[in-house]
């Protein structure tokens, strides 16, 4: 069965809104082997909605459409839909009644206009709403399927969760085949690299094997399709081991998996305690690891030492070093670890200290040039990095090249 979901939004189309519901529902559909082939986003307009509807039902089995069900007169959505198949509109009164509980429930005179909402195609079947206003709707026409979703986040989970899953196994029978995946995250290694590294493993056709470059790491997509669950991920596995006997300790986690959450874990197995110094990242990677939960019982003390007299007087780094080797530099980072380690009394420190541009870089010093230090029982190590994009790429690459620092020293 093929798909194709049509997003609704002028919000969209200006990038005023990220389409997250599109992404949810894409991940859903394979799981009853329902191929999605197309994505498309339009404005609030209905001529150019009509026109992607006409499209959708020539190649493809089940509609989706998200956004424009509110009460406004730019929400157009489902009179479109109506428009298209033939259809009329009426009001679903059971959709109506609940619409003025809601507003009564609140103390609110419900507006008129609100009752737009509770109006579906008269072919249509009511999707009951939840947690709004907006009733979805879902209808056959033809041999094709359309189902309407509101397009606040919120209710669009809620609404496919409790009733468009039950309504596509309805929809598709007994399931021939389903498409499974698996994210192999990376980092250290450019995209490039990678490619070339796992060769001709990206060649094949199932399962398949892609590449894919994100901030400060590689994503490998591999993504198997077979007659149930269990042989598809099989093939996963199967995939994935060969992957890994490659790129070895380059993969750092799966799926959902962050550099944070993985480094976090590792230091709570090795009932080990962190600080952190940093400068130029500005409390990014305290931010990043504190956002895991657990972390409490890892992280000790995170010091923003932007400034040459705070690296000074907070970490204790010796004045003299700084002026004669700059803030940005080997011996400073390795300084601002070392005292940041003895300060807070913990078994590792990290130290950054670079130049995120757009301005203050020099030709020995260029923005993007950061030193980032571990500071261990014993010794001291520091890395150069030379990074590029903007201030908030250089931020990111930064704090996720020092969070693979601290897990390759876990390992």
């Amino acid at each position: 069965m093929r798909a194709e979901i049509i997003s609704v939004g002028t919000e969209l189309l200006l990038g005023q809104t990220v389409d997250t519901d599109a992404a949810y529902l894409s991940k859903l559909l394979p799981q009853f082997g329902i191929d999605l082939h197309y994505r498309v986003t339009v404005g609030d307009n209905e001529s150019r909605l009509a026109e992607a509807l006409q499209l959708a039902l020539t190649r493809a089995d089940i509609v989706f459409t998200i956004g424009g069900l509110g009460p406004t007169i730019d929400d157009l959505t489902k009179e479109t839909v109506a428009a298209v198949l033939g259809d009329e509109m009426a009001l679903h009164e059971e959709s109506a009644q609940r619409m003025r509980s809601f507003f009564a429930a609140r103390g609110i005179d419900m507006p008129e206009s609100n009752l737009k909402q509770a109006m579906i195609p008269v072919h249509g079947k009511a999707l009951h709403n939840p947690l709004g206003t907006a009733p979805g709707a879902a209808f056959e026409s033809a041999g094709k399927v359309v189902i309407v979703l509101p397009g606040p986040p919120r209710e669009f989970i809620e609404m496919v969760d409790s009733q468009v899953v039950e309504y596509l196994r309805g929809c598709v029978g007994e399931i021939k085949s389903v498409i499974r995946s698996r994210i192999l995250r990376i980092a250290g290694l450019g995209e490039s690299s990678v490619a070339e590294m796992v060769g001709d493993l990206l060649d094949g056709s199932n399962p398949t094997v892609a590449p894919l470059a994100s901030a400060g790491e590689v994503h490998l997509r591999i993504t198997a399709k077979a007659e149930s669950a269990d042989l598809a991920d099989a093939m996963i596995a199967e995939m994935d081991a060969k992957l890994s006997a490659i790129l070895g300790d380059s993969i750092f986690g799966r799926d959902d998996e962050t550099l944070e959450k993985v480094v976090v874990q590792l230091l709570t197995q090795r009932k080990l305690t962190l600080a952190l110094a940093e400068s130029c990242t500005g409390g990014l990677i305290s931010d990043r690891i504190t956002d895991v939960s657990g972390s409490s019982a890892t992280l000790m003390a995170g010091f923003v030492t932007y400034s040459n007299s705070a690296k000074k007087d907070i970490l204790g780094v010796d004045e003299q070093l700084i002026i004669d080797n700059g803030a940005v530099s080997e011996q400073v980072a390795c300084a601002m670890a070392e005292c940041a380690r003895r300060v807070s009394g913990t078994d590792i420190a990290i130290a950054v200290t670079g130049i995120a541009g757009p301005t203050g870089g020099t030709a020995e010093k260029p923005v993007g040039l950061v030193y980032m230090a571990l500071s261990a029982a014993g010794k001291t190590i520091v890395f150069e990095h030379r990074f590029s994009g903007n201030r908030l790429d250089i931020k990111l690459r930064a704090s996720q090249a020092a969070l693979n620092m601290l897990r390759m020293h876990l390992l």
